[in-house]
This record gives structure tokens, sequence and C-alpha cells, in this order.
């Protein structure tokens, strides 16, 4: 069945002087390079800031998870800021507060500081990139599209692979405090291209009053959830994560009750009803379990499973981002050859059983064939992305493009979390029925199976696609 008629991209007519989409790409990938990287360097000197603050190493894991509790609370509002006062105004705010947030990092004397410094980081990076994605949305030709997403895509995987090793250089050679200030130039060109290059976006009419009931639930449900996925995928007190993740489930539930009986509701869940929307929402939640499990479970089979060193091991895992960077360059063209839905089902396959090959790997494989393989992983999951984030947007009217952009976002990263924790909980249950003290490959290689079957299962939603979705962005005309 065809999606509706509206017209809620950028066209290729009667849009404001945008630069050229490549430029607003690269601007906003680059705020989401400086979100992503910080986090994964934050992860490698948490033991030297755990020594300088005086506390037990366990304890500094609530820099991480208060964090994610803003993002958790502030992500479902920020299509509803950017209708009110502008995307590109919140963008480049957005950016501000997050180098406030990093500055009151570097000079937090205590962890308690640290906590409220991270807090205040979190309410930036919460805007960073869906609002982002929200002004490629709005800013970039329907043609070009394709092309700007696959751009943005890159910092989510060079992020998390860049960090690790910058961090051990930082904490060994310098002070741990660097690792906020290399933010610093970074932010403040980020802001300054914003406001060069991406001119204000218009706001839409009639804006509605904040939902402060559906905003106090949505922020218990998912900083529950969030919260709890991420005790459990660290191994910490699991009584206190089971209670988390009830007090979480609780609250989403009391969302949906409330969402139902309120006309304008903060997460507006009637957008599932737009089926290119809600089959990438469905599908895509399931890649991500998958893609959320992969960084988590590489690392540790090649280094405690196979006993590389951390050299070796940061030198494969990079394959992934390798791989993603070459794809971004064939995407739009391939899209163009074969259409969204032959595409995603296909390369969904292939993503999945991708990773399928990695519960094959063993400590005497050749490198070059493990490096390889890997690359082939990550420029599968590199295109589904991209694909996903497109199509998810074709019958979405305009008006109601922030608000899709806050729902596909809220749980594109809840989806990533429950990844970590699905990957850490099937390497638990693999070492205690084989009674393992320590993970061994078969161990992994377990767990990586199993997130492949959950993303195989994204094969029965892509089948659901209309054969023509998507044909107004790809250019592919069905036979």
């Amino acid at each position: 069945m065809s999606q509706s008629t509206a017209a809620p991209l950028a066209s290729d007519t009667g849009t404001p002087a945008f630069p050229d989409y490549r430029v607003i790409s690269l601007i906003i990938a680059c705020a989401i390079f400086m979100e992503q990287l910080d986090a994964t360097v934050l992860a490698t000197a948490l033991p030297t800031m755990a020594r300088d603050f005086h506390v037990g190493a366990p304890a500094m894991s609530i820099a991480m998870t208060s964090y994610l509790l803003a993002l958790a609370i502030l992500i479902p509002v920020s299509g509803k800021v950017a209708d009110r006062f502008g995307a590109t105004r919140v963008f480049a705010a957005s950016i501000g507060v997050f180098l406030l947030g990093s500055i009151a990092c570097s000079l937090a004397p205590n962890l308690p500081a640290m906590v409220a410094a991270r807090l205040l980081q979190g309410a930036g990076g919460a805007m960073m990139a869906p609002i982002g994605r929200l002004i490629l949305l709005s800013a970039v030709p329907r043609r070009h599209l394709v092309s700007a997403m696959s751009w943005s895509l890159v910092p989510a995987f060079l992020g998390p692979l860049a960090g690790p090793p910058l961090g051990g250089l930082i904490v060994t050679y310098l002070s741990w405090r660097w690792i906020f200030y290399i933010n610093l130039p970074i932010g403040l060109l980020g802001v300054w291209l914003v406001r060069r290059f991406i001119p204000p976006i218009a706001q839409h009419a009639g804006r509605s009053p904040l939902d402060v009931g559906g905003f106090a639930l949505c922020g218990a449900g998912l900083g529950g959830l969030l919260f709890g996925l991420e005790m459990v995928g660290q191994s910490a007190d699991l009584g206190m994560a089971a209670t988390l993740l009830a007090v979480g489930l609780a609250g989403c539930l009391g969302y949906l009750w409330h969402a139902r009986h309120r006309a304008e509701p903060l997460l507006d869940l009637g957008l599932m009803r737009i089926d290119s929307f809600r089959l990438s929402v469905i599908g895509g939640s399931l890649m991500r379990i998958t893609q959320g499990a992969q960084p988590f479970l590489l690392p540790l089979m090649f280094q405690i499973g196979f006993g590389f060193s951390a050299v070796r091991s940061g030198q494969l895992v990079l394959a992934t981002a390798l791989g993603a960077l070459l794809t971004r360059s064939f995407t739009p063209r391939l899209l163009q050859l074969v259409g969204f839905r032959n595409g995603m089902l296909y390369n969904g396959v292939l993503s999945s059983l991708g990773y399928a090959v990695c519960a094959l790997f063993r400590p005497d494989w050749p490198f070059a064939l493990m490096f390889g393989l890997l690359m082939g992983c990550g420029a599968f999951m590199s295109f589904q992305f991209a694909a996903y984030n497109t199509v998810a947007y074709e019958g979405v009217p305009r008006e109601r493009l922030g608000a899709a952009n806050a729902l596909y976002t809220t749980l594109q990263q809840l989806m990533l979390s429950f990844g970590v924790c699905a990957g850490a909980l099937l390497l638990r249950l693999a070492m205690g029925v084989r009674g393992h003290a320590h993970p061994q490959a078969a161990d992994f290689s377990f767990a990586f199976v199993a997130v492949t079957l959950v993303s195989l299962s994204s094969t029965i939603w892509h089948l659901r696609f209309a054969h023509d979705a998507g044909h107004e962005l790809s250019g592919h005309r069905p036979r």
C-alpha cells in the first residue's frame, strides 16, 4: 500500500537557500562525533578519576548513568523545544550547553560535582542528535536526503572506536581533565559553523503547551529503564536494577494510558499509524539490539576470550568503522538501484549473518580475515541504518517532523542500551550453563548467535514495506 501523499521533507523548490547538503551533514556529524567521543573516552578514564576522587571504581558508574538519565528525560521534549524556539537556534544552544557541562566536568573536585556536571552535559547532548537530524529532514532536498543521512551516521561508528585509544593516551600522558578540554575547540567551532552556514528553519505555527504529566511519566519510565539496563549490563546491584526496571516499566505503561487520553501528548504514538514510520521503528529496533551488543561483546571476546592485547583488539574493532565509511559513498546509488524495501530486506539478512560469523572467530584465525569480515559487518549495518533513518520520515507531515524525530530518537537510544544489556545477560547465561568463571570463546559464540536471531526477526517487518516505499527519496522505480 502506498504511503501518505503529504510532502513532509524538504523539497527541491520553495525552501530556503541552504548551503550544500554535505556542509550541513558534516557540521551536524561533527557535533554528534564530539558527543560520542566524549562518552567512550570517559569510560577509559574512570579508574583514574576514582582514585583522584577517593572512591571505589564501581562507584564511578554513576558518572555514566547520570548522563543517560539526562538523555532519557530530555530527548522526548526535543521536538517541542525545536518547534518553539527554532531547530537551528536550539542546535547551536545545545552545543553550548554541552560545552558548559564539559568545563564543569573538567573542574569537578569530587564525585557529586562530577555527577551534576554530567547531568548538564546530558542536557546538551539530549538535543544535539535528534535536532541535528531534524535539521537534515527540514533543510536537505529530498533527492540528497539518503546521502546526507549516510554522512551523519559516520560519527556514530567512529566516536565509540576512537574513544578508548584516545582516552588511554590522555590518561597516560596528561590529566584525565583533558578528556573534557578537548571538547572546547570542537564545540566552539561547531557553534560558529552552525551560525555561519545553517540559516534559521521556520517554526511551526499553532504551538501546543508542554504535556507536563506526560513529561513526568516518560522521564520516570525511560530513566528507570535506561538506568536499570545500564546496571544490569555492568553487573551492578541486580536488586536495585530490578527495582529501577520495574519503576521504568510502570512509568512507560502509565504514559501509554496517559497518551490515549490526551489530544497532544509529549510522544505522539499516533505516528505509529504511518506505515513507513512504524515499520522502520520496529525493524530498526530489532536490528539495534544486535548493533548495541556488538561494541560490548567484540572487545571482551578479543581481549578476554582470545587473550589479544588492547592494541590488537582495537585494530580489529576499528574495521567496523572503516566499513561504515566506505558504505557512505555508495549508499545512495545502491538504494536508487534496488529501492528501500529490497535493500533493507536483503541487506538486513546480510547484516545479521555478518555478526553471526563473529561466533566462529577463534584466536588462530588470520588477522586479515577477521578484519575483512568486520569491515563487512560495519558496511552492512551502516547501509541498514541509513535506510531506516531516511524512509522512516517519508509519510510524516512537515508539522509533525519534530514529534516523529523525538519518538524515533527516544526508541533508538532505548534499544541500543537494551542491546548492551542483552549482550551481557546472554554472555553470563552461557557462562553459567557451562560453569565458566571467566568467559570463554564458546560463551561469546552463544551470545553472538542469540543476538543474530533477534536481528534476523526484523525480516518479517521488512517484507511489510510497500514495494515503492521511499521511491521519491531514492529515485528507485519498482517494476
